[in-house]
């Protein structure tokens, strides 16, 4: 029999590593560094994801008024404090710990600026959307650090974001089906999750140095993503004598066609086109961009 998604039991066939990338830093917004490992030339898309970035912002720095269309953004504080607003009015501060999972859908303008002295730290993916969902009224889920669900066992460490792992689920609605997990491994430690069959998924190295896959694989540091073949789960191992980080996301692909203009995400030019028109002429989901500015009161290209 299968064993239940979320277990930490037996696999039938572990996930090998068929890809890795170092995530270099490149500029992005006005003056933030990210390291983006999803939405660079050599993987331009890795179904349904659209980009991972792990983000570094100063202030001034940041990420001032922009637009979405089409996709969904999931923003993981990892350190400091970002504080975000909208044109429908929507503000707060997602500190360390911190999740939020906003849906786009047919219309989003806002601003992602530091809200805390020195650098702030955080995870942003971008998960793309069916077609029957692009243009869907924006949402937003927000969950405290206090609230993120946790579980912990030989040595092993989860908070559960999305999915379920460890018998214990998240909260969290995906519309796109997905698994968005944060493991902390000792020294020691083993690790056998399951995944979907049917999904993609990855891994990215947040800190220490870790062997996944198979037990004779080299080592794997931080800043470093590793795109998992077929299978039915992640096995991870830390040999190391350092605490060793990582999430593992995964997501049923859509297989839908993608056609992308900077923060639009649609299935065709001529839906792209639309998008333009539509944010260029405050029409169609984006009317309250017409008179609407952040506190910051910057504007990011795209």
């Amino acid at each position: 029999m299968p064993e239940k998604e979320g277990s930490c039991v037996g696999l039938n066939e572990p996930r090998l590593v068929v890809r890795k990338f170092l995530a270099r830093p490149q500029p992005e917004g006005v003056g933030a560094v990210v390291r983006r490992s999803i939405g660079r030339f050599e993987l331009r898309y890795f179904d349904p994801f659209l980009v991972l970035d792990e983000f570094s912002v100063t202030a001034p720095a940041g990420f001032p008024d922009h637009p979405h269309r089409g996709f969904e953004t999931v923003t993981y504080m990892l350190q400091g404090a970002v504080k975000h607003e909208d044109f429908d009015g929507h503000r707060g501060t997602i500190g360390a710990g911190d999740l939020q999972w906003m849906t786009a859908g047919r219309g989003i303008v806002h601003s992602e600026m530091p809200a805390a002295q020195g650098t702030q730290k955080g995870l942003q993916l971008w998960i793309n959307l069916s077609s029957k969902y692009k243009m869907i009224e924006p949402r937003y889920q927000e969950i405290s650090s206090k609230d993120i669900a946790e579980a912990t066992k030989d040595g092993i460490k989860v908070r559960v974001i999305a999915g379920e792992a460890l018998g214990t689920k998240s909260a969290v609605y995906t519309r796109t089906p997905t698994m968005y997990l944060d493991f902390t491994l000792e020294p020691g430690a083993h690790l056998q999750q399951p995944i979907p069959e049917s999904w993609n998924a990855f891994v990215y190295v947040l800190e220490g140095e870790g062997i996944f896959g198979r037990l004779k694989s080299s080592p794997v540091n931080a800043h470093h993503l590793l795109l998992l073949g077929s299978g039915d789960g992640l096995e991870a191992w830390n040999k190391s004598s350092k605490l060793l980080r990582f999430i593992l996301v995964g997501g049923e692909p859509l297989c839908e066609p993608l056609v992308q203009f900077g923060p639009f995400v649609m299935n065709t030019q001529e839906e792209i086109d639309r998008t333009i028109d539509d944010f260029e002429n405050y029409t169609n989901g984006f009317e309250k961009a017409r008179h609407w500015r952040s506190e910051s009161g910057l504007t990011q290209d795209f």
